[in-house]
Parts: structure tokens; C-alpha cells; sequence
């Protein structure tokens, strides 16, 4: 591939105080070493990365980021300066800075909309600052699909091995759970379903995708007996999309078995009706490799499975021992959905 029919993709360095700095210096050495089949963008303070890096003894390779030129060679990262409002101790919050890890996601999300990016991945920020400044920010799921004007997306976590990956996609993402059973409808499933079928088979290549599907209840309902959830709203769903003929489908089907690592593997996803049905599963799985997709944008974005580790970010020692592996694994997968997708639209070109 030449250097200039690579994609370029945009990595968003997240909470400055969190770990996102670190991993984003690890990812930074892991292209130079082997560099991935892209332009890396990353968006963040420069003088920041540049100092987070040396505290762990990382010496990545960035550049300032010239969107007019082509990627330079050798596997460097660049750098679309985002500076930060006030100085960041890591490990300690400050909603001084909220507003600028706002921006910086804004800037990411209209580069991808504009085409300047081919696909976003992003590292984790910290949803409590964010509302301690007065933004209301409940995940990055939400904003995006509001930034780009999307009525519905679907947050779905891929982990586990290559070649045979546990996909969970979710009915409803950051609610409480005492909101959960009523925005657990007919038409929220339907349409979750539509968009996880169709994004199955034109971003994952596959052709006729299998999808179980969680009850909300214990044991599904039982008939009713424990909720009524399966069948006023989540049985009719399935049976409104099994008549558009896009994917099998099963279900209602109870949630304490459909993970069992036998029965999983007979499906190509998983729908969970809310986060912690199904995420507890998945990262048990591949916590540190896991990866967060959001379905139904006009672009991937891809994510990491994991926080801010304000922990680890506090102390250099910890810090050395974080694990970028999820960072990794997202920007690989952003490149092989942007790849299938321009290799769909050259078939259809070809057509």
C-alpha cells in the first residue's frame, strides 16, 4: 500500500490526568516498531504527551500534524495540538480541563465527518468531571451520536480471541438501572437490532449474521412470572426484525446462560438489554484487549474497554506497567472496518 492511500485515523488522548497520556505513548512505539497499515493523528497537548512520555521512559516518535502534507515516514506519530487549560497533575481530576477534553472530542468528531479522518478511536475520559464542569456528558456513545445528528447508535464491545471474537452489543447504554425497564421498548429493540444486523454484514463481512437475544428478566421472564419485559416488548422486536429476513435471530433468551462460553460461540453477537448484563461477561473475557465500537455513525470509532486508572496515572511506576493493549487492539480494528469499507465501495464502483 503507498504511503498516501493509507487511511488517516484520529486517536483522542482522553482525560489528561488520566491514563490516556501514557497509552497513547505506548501505541506511539508500538508504530514505530511495527507501524500499523495508517496515519495516526493523535489529538492532545503536545508538551503534555512529550512530558508523560519521559516520566514512564517512553521516547515516541511525534510530529506535528500538518493536515495538508502526507504521513511522514517511519512510522511517527503526529500530533494536532489541544492544549489544556490549566497545569495537570496526573492522577488528580480538575474540571478546569473538562472543557478542553470537550473540544478536542468535537474537533475528532467533525475531522471524521468532514473525511479528514477515516475513523476515531479513543482513549477513556472521565465522566464525573466532565458534569462537575457543567457538561452534560453521560459517555462518549451519547455525545457522538448527538454531535453527528445519528437518532440512534449502538455501543458494542468486541473481545476475546481474533478468530472467534465475543461481540455484546447494547439495547440501552448509561442509564440507572432503575431507568432500564422502561426504555427497554419495542421500537429500542427493533432498532437496535436493525442497526447491530446491518453493521454485522457491511462493516464485519458478515454475510448472514446470528444474533441472540438477552431477556431483561431472570430467567427471561419465565412466561411472564417475573416480568413482562420479554413479552410486551423484546419477544415482538425480534419478531418484527425476523421478518425483514437480515439476520437469525434467538430469543428472549436468559442472560445467565446465553454466555456460557459453548452457547456464545453459536452466535456472531450477543444484544444485552442494559450495561451490566452484558459487559460483566465480555471483560471477564478480555479485559485489557477489549474493544468498544459504536455502530450506526457514518464512520467507525472504535475504543478502549477500560477507565482512566487514576491510580496507575498517579504513580510513574504503576504507570510503566499499563497496559495498551486495548488502545492497540481498537486502532487495528478502526483500520480493518475503514479497509472493508473502502474495499465495499470499490466493489460496488466495479459493479
Amino acid at each position: 500500500m503507498e504511503l498516501r492511500e493509507k487511511p488517516t485515523i484520529a486517536v483522542t488522548s482522553g482525560e489528561p490526568a488520566g491514563i490516556g497520556p501514557e497509552l497513547v505513548a505506548m501505541l506511539a512505539i508500538r508504530h514505530a516498531q511495527q507501524p500499523f497499515a495508517a496515519r495516526l493523528v493523535v489529538l492532545g497537548d503536545r508538551v503534555l504527551l512529550a512530558e508523560r512520555a519521559a516520566r514512564i521512559g517512553a521516547s515516541p516518535r511525534y510530529a506535528e500534524y500538518d493536515p495538508a502534507s502526507f504521513a511522514p515516514a517511519g512510522g511517527v506519530v503526529e500530533v494536532w495540538h489541544q492544549p489544556v487549560a490549566a497545569p495537570v497533575a496526573p492522577g488528580r481530576l480538575d474540571p478546569t480541563n473538562a472543557h478542553g477534553v470537550m473540544t478536542m472530542l468535537q474537533h475528532a468528531v467533525d475531522g471524521c465527518a468532514t473525511g479528514a479522518f477515516a475513523a476515531l478511536v479513543t482513549a477513556p475520559v472521565q465522566k464525573s468531571v466532565m458534569m462537575d464542569a457543567g457538561i452534560p456528558f453521560p459517555g462518549h456513545t451519547e455525545f457522538l451520536a448527538a454531535r453527528t445528528h445519528t437518532p440512534r447508535v449502538v455501543m458494542l464491545l468486541v473481545g476475546g480471541p481474533r478468530d472467534a471474537p465475543l461481540r455484546v452489543a447494547l439495547a440501552t447504554t448509561h442509564l440507572p438501572l432503575a431507568a432500564v425497564p422502561a426504555a427497554v421498548t419495542r421500537d429500542v429493540v427493533r432498532e437496535t437490532l436493525v442497526i447491530l444486523a446491518t453493521e454485522l454484514r457491511t462493516k464485519f463481512g458478515i454475510a448472514r449474521p446470528r444474533i441472540a437475544v438477552c431477556g431483561l428478566n431472570p430467567h427471561a421472564g419465565e412466561g411472564g412470572h417475573v416480568g413482562r419485559e420479554e413479552i410486551d416488548a423484546i419477544a415482538p422486536a425480534i419478531a418484527d426484525v425476523a421478518r425483514e429476513d437480515i439476520a437469525d435471530l434467538a430469543g428472549p433468551l436468559p442472560a445467565d446462560t446465553v454466555f456460557v462460553p459453548g452457547h456464545a460461540r453459536q452466535y456472531d453477537a450477543i444484544l444485552a438489554m442494559y450495561h451490566d448484563q452484558g459487559l460483566p461477561a465480555l471483560k471477564a473475557a478480555s479485559f485489557g484487549l477489549g474493544i468498544n465500537v459504536t455502530l450506526g455513525l457514518p464512520f467507525p470509532r472504535t475504543s478502549v474497554d477500560h477507565g482512566t486508572a487514576l491510580d496507575l496515572a498517579r504513580d510513574p511506576a504503576l504507570a510503566r506497567t499499563a497496559d495498551a493493549g486495548s488502545l492497540i487492539a481498537a486502532t487495528d480494528l478502526a483500520i480493518d472496518l475503514v479497509q472493508r469499507i473502502l474495499d465495499a465501495g470499490r466493489e460496488t464502483a466495479g459493479a
